[in-house]
């Protein structure tokens, strides 16, 4: 047998009895008890203070004497043998024939243990249409630094326009008093 549901009775609504309203959460409850809780301790921890543990005296170290040996730099004494920083107040003696004349001035403008780094600043250099060269000095044994040098120069004019052409690119170089090399 067929049944039509369309006209099925509906059942009536349920009604909340209004008691079930006025319970209190279990959410409200539990804040509650928080709450309770933390005053308890709280009452408990000023009545009954805990006694900070008095601050252990560490011994101190003892100081040992550092027994590695300090380092020791060859390359100021190297310097002195080979090169002399001329200052900027000094001028080069252009009285001298040039014949007389043991000593040469050059800027060197940088210094590399990679050829390729020397190499790129050469040819910076060039582009501004200075004399550039790598010379390839052998600081310690087996250790090889490229340095860039301008120069070599004979007179203050040359030297002292060089110069202020790297100032002006700002290239930082040092002006070195040496023996002719040629």
């Amino acid at each position: 047998m067929s049944r039509d549901f369309a006209k099925k009775g509906r059942a009536p609504a349920r009604r909340t009895s209004s008691s079930s309203t006025s319970a209190t959460p279990p959410w409200l409850w539990f804040v509650a008890g928080l709450v309770l809780g933390a005053f308890a301790a709280s009452l408990y921890f000023i009545k009954n203070p805990v006694a900070a543990p008095a601050p252990k005296e560490e011994p101190k170290p003892k100081v040992t004497e550092n027994k590695t040996p300090k380092p020791r730099f060859d390359f100021y004494k190297l310097l002195q043998e080979s090169e002399t920083i001329v200052p900027a107040s000094e001028t080069i003696n252009e009285e001298k024939p040039a014949q007389e004349q043991t000593t040469e001035y050059i800027l060197q403008v940088g210094s590399f243990p990679r050829a390729e780094d020397a190499d790129k600043l050469r040819a910076q250099l060039i582009l501004l249409n200075l004399d550039a060269n790598i010379e390839k000095v052998e600081i310690r044994k087996g250790e090889v630094w490229h340095r860039v040098v301008v120069g070599p120069f004979n007179n203050q004019n040359e030297l002292t326009s060089a110069r202020s052409q790297l100032v002006k690119n700002e290239y930082n170089a040092l002006v070195l008093k040496r023996a002719k090399t040629k």
